[in-house]
């Protein structure tokens, strides 16, 4: 005894016969007259395959039932095992067709054109599959295609032989007894029913269970129970969530709170982070002003970057909170992103849900020791860091910078922009002229390093040293006396000469006698001539001694040597 199967059909979107070509396919492949199908008999199972089980029921031939009436059912069969079955006809391969339903089912037409008519769902049960689709007894046979079985593939036109299903139909000719059913249309229909059902019934606030059926950059679909839900990416948990994936997967099994419902879109909006508590009511209590916090940055962006200091709580650390330097351009610059970084608190608004953070607080403020590190009058090195109209900045050290007015750069000629005698990135030397920390500035000097001619005369000379010098100013009991080129000093006048009023009438020096003495007493300063000194007087040249030496303040203190 060969073993029968189910001839090989395959579902397709649209057969490419007509419903009444492919019905008389089925009619013309299982021609046969129920026998005896009007009452159920004992059958005894006497194997089962893989797709059939095959009983004795008495007749010349044994009879067939598919497999998967069991399966579906939950059922196990075995040989030996006693059925209840009803004969339905015969298969091309002489196998009597058997059901565990009574088959004879009243023929009555007449309600099966009201159901037509009226376009009402009806009962039917599926006896197996056909080329093209599937055909079913809703008390006379019918065809069902399998466009309209809801199945998506042969598998699971498979599952549905044996089941009792609802459908409609969709095409009926008593007199071909031709009858064309559509189960699509009934479960579409009754999805559609239960979603608005559904809507009807999920309420704002109220937590629904759900199975994860699709995710999304953006998201993921739930399904509470026939209507999905969108479960937007930030609303999944209070930390920040990039990628859906990393947190859930299709097929969880997951809680849900209703956030949202739109009727007339058809859109509710679902929330898993707002079942568990919000970090943010907390934060007053856990973070202060001035305290240090640890986090790692979470992104960057062009005003700063934000750092995690706890799942769903980011402080941001603004550019200008990055550095004591002037310059930071862009934020990436300093921080990178997963970096972990200590940082101080600057402000905490947990009702805006924001925290401020500077990064260079935890550094320490460089200006704190400013006056002893930089002391006025102490000489620094630094590297130029910008230029302007007006003068150049030099950086002393990180966060401290200094700046030389274009007055301050050279004492020999006139500047007009710093960039004539200075560019960006030159090291140079200056001296601390002025230091304010209120307002975080320091001011330099350049020329006061460059040695003049004062400084020079000041170095190879030492207090008590004799000297020679023109007096060419006499004021309020002291002269101004020229030692030389730019080298100017200051001799008290005790008494006034008798002499002075004829030498005023006497008018200019003799320069020739200047120049002739100079030559020879400019610097020695001894007195060459045992002649009566002559009366002090405005041009006069005298010999004086050192009596102060101040480097600092670059003044020169006289007495007149004679």
């Amino acid at each position: 005894m060969s073993n029968p199967s189910i001839p090989d059909s395959q579902p397709t979107a649209e057969p490419d016969e007509s419903f009444g070509e492919l019905l008389s396919q089925f009619e013309q492949s299982h021609s046969r007259k129920a026998e005896d199908g009007s009452r159920q008999i004992q059958g005894t199972v006497i194997a089962v395959s893989a797709e059939s089980v095959f009983l004795d029921i008495g007749f010349k031939s044994e009879g067939i039932l598919p497999l998967a009436t069991f399966q579906s059912a939950g059922e196990e069969v075995k040989p030996g095992d006693k059925l209840l079955v009803s004969v339905k006809g015969r298969d091309p391969d002489g196998y009597y067709e058997l059901s565990r339903f009574k088959t004879a089912l009243p023929r009555d037409w007449s309600a099966l054109e009201r159901a037509f008519a009226d376009k009402t769902t009806i009962m039917g049960t599926v006896t197996g599959v056909i080329k093209g689709g599937l055909s079913v007894d809703v008390g006379v046979r019918a065809f069902m295609p399998g466009s309209r079985s809801g199945a998506r593939d042969a598998a699971e036109m498979e599952k549905l032989v044996g089941q009792e299903i609802r459908c409609r139909i969709i095409k009926l000719d008593v007199t071909d007894e031709d009858v064309v059913v559509d189960r699509r249309v009934v479960t579409e229909e009754e999805e559609r029913s239960g979603k608005e059902r559904r809507y009807s019934e999920v309420k704002e606030g109220e937590t629904v269970h759900g199975v994860v059926r699709s995710l999304t950059d953006y998201g993921a679909f739930v399904d509470i129970g026939g209507v999905d839900g969108l479960l937007h990416v930030g609303d999944i948990a209070w930390s920040r969530v990039s990628n859906p994936a990393d947190v859930l997967s299709v097929g969880q099994e997951i809680e849900a709170k209703v956030l949202k419902i739109d009727l007339e879109k058809r859109r509710i909006s679902l929330g898993l982070k707002q079942l568990q508590p919000d970090p943010w009511h907390s934060v007053a209590d856990k973070y202060t002003a001035g305290e240090r916090v640890r986090g790692a940055v979470t992104r960057v962006v062009d005003f700063g970057a934000f750092v995690e200091l706890e799942p769903g709580v980011e402080g941001l650390i603004h550019l200008s909170e990055m550095s004591w330097a002037k310059k930071v351009r862009q934020p990436s610059d300093v921080v990178k992103p997963g970096e972990v970084v200590e940082a101080v608190v600057l402000t905490v608004s947990p009702g805006e849900r924001r925290i401020s953070l500077g990064l260079k607080q935890a550094l320490g403020d460089p200006w704190t020791e400013v006056t002893q590190r930089f002391g006025v009058g102490s000489v620094i090195e630094g590297s130029v860091t910008s230029l302007t109209n007006f003068g150049a900045f030099v950086q002393l050290a990180e966060g401290v910078e200094g700046m030389i007015h274009v007055s301050e750069i050279s004492a020999e000629k006139r500047i007009n922009h710093p960039q004539e005698v200075l560019k960006v990135g030159q090291v140079v030397k200056a001296q601390v002229l002025a230091i304010d920390k209120d307002r975080r500035l320091l001011r330099l000097g350049m020329k006061q390093l460059v040695p003049t001619s004062l400084d020079e005369y000041i170095a190879e000379h030492k207090e008590g040293d004799v000297v020679t010098g023109r007096m060419i100013e006499i004021a309020d009991g002291h002269a101004r006396v020229e030692l030389g080129e730019g080298i100017l000093g200051t001799c008290p006048i005790v008494a006034q000469s008798p002499a002075k009023e004829e030498m005023r009438g006497k008018g200019k020096a003799d320069l020739s006698a200047l120049s002739s003495m100079l030559k020879a007493r400019w610097k020695g300063g001894a007195a060459g001539s045992a002649a009566k000194p002559e009366a002090i007087h405005a041009g006069q040249i005298r010999s004086f001694r050192i009596a102060k030496l101040d480097a600092a303040s670059k003044k020169i203190e006289l007495q007149l040597a004679e």
